[in-house]
């Protein structure tokens, strides 16, 4: 078996290649354009007969220009999705920190995932035996662009979610600071939630986000408490998990909100300053390695450098 591969020649190989690639893009844009036939040929019997405004509302095409695509790429992904119910709960909150609540959220996820892996493997594959033939050297090109396009949406879902958190981190006291004086001012906890969202939706785009689908939720019937726990499931950050758990106590004992608010800002402040204080301190521990390989070699030709010139010239007139 062994020998017969290595007796097929990268220029037999490539047209299997190039024809696998050609039906599988062939086949996922044909899926995609059939779907998206599908949705017009829908709009189309809606606009001939329209039934309610909730039909004419739902003719806009920017919300189904890529719902093909997001199709194909849902049922794509839907053999590579986890099979316990442990890891289908930590991908969707994975992808919920990063702002994608949609059911098929993971599907798609999955999908991205897929077709990835197979933009890095299938050209580059062709171009690698094109170049190098069946050896050891093409195939450690080839494991190795597959791992990139195997961990490259991984990578890519972990930065946006760190991203999410980081934003909600530094955004979330100028809206407790502002929540506290809302409630203090004598509106209630709703209302003040709305005002956050009014003020900050400029500059605090993702918490006011976060806080104004709480708000729905609040107004379709939800219980305050579940909300709040989503709430802070749904934005990852600890202290946002604070300040949930915190009104959620206030709510059920009843007890002062304000009071409440007031303390975790106080508490919030004082995390923050000691965190400062934890990265000036270690500051100087860092600066030991760029000292060491970049500062330290020009200081040590500096100084050394004319010496060892007269030395070397001593060295060459004796």
């Amino acid at each position: 078996m062994i020998p017969l591969l290595a007796a097929i020649t990268a220029t037999d190989a490539a047209p299997f290649i190039v024809f696998a690639a050609i039906v599988a893009g062939a086949w996922f844009l044909m899926s995609a354009l059939t779907r998206r036939t599908n949705f017009a040929e829908e709009r189309l019997a809606r606009l001939g007969r329209p039934t309610s405004a909730g039909d004419m509302d739902s003719l806009d095409d920017r919300k189904q220009r890529f719902s093909g695509l997001k199709d194909a790429l849902a049922q794509l992904g839907g053999a590579m999705e986890g099979r316990s119910e442990l890891e289908r709960n930590k991908l969707k909150l994975q992808l919920v920190n990063a702002g994608f609540r949609g059911d098929s959220a993971p599907m798609i996820y999955h999908g991205l995932r897929l077709l990835c892996i197979t933009l890095f493997l299938v050209p580059t594959s062709g171009i690698v035996l094109a170049a190098y033939g069946f050896s050891n050297r093409s195939m450690i090109y080839i494991a190795l662009l597959g791992a990139i396009g195997f961990y490259l949406p991984q990578i890519a879902l972990w930065l946006m979610v760190s991203s999410r958190k980081k934003q909600i981190f530094l955004t979330l006291p100028d809206a407790l600071d502002l929540l506290v004086v809302c409630v203090e001012s004598g509106l209630g906890l709703d209302a003040a939630m709305r005002k956050v969202c009014d003020e900050m939706k400029s500059h605090a785009k993702v918490i006011c986000e976060e806080i104004a689908l709480a708000n729905l939720q609040l107004q379709m019937g939800r219980s305050r408490r579940e909300v709040l726990h989503d709430l802070g499931v749904r934005t990852g950050v600890d202290d946002m998990k604070a300040l949930a758990a915190i009104l959620i106590q206030a709510d059920r004992f009843g007890s002062s909100i304000a009071q409440a608010l007031r303390v975790q800002s106080d508490s919030m402040r004082v995390r923050r300053r000691q965190i400062a204080e934890e990265k000036a301190a270690k500051t100087a521990v860092q600066l030991i390695f760029p000292l060491v390989l970049f500062i330290f070699p020009a200081i040590f030709v500096v100084l050394v450098g004319p010496a060892a010139i007269q030395i070397q010239r001593g060295l060459f007139k004796g």
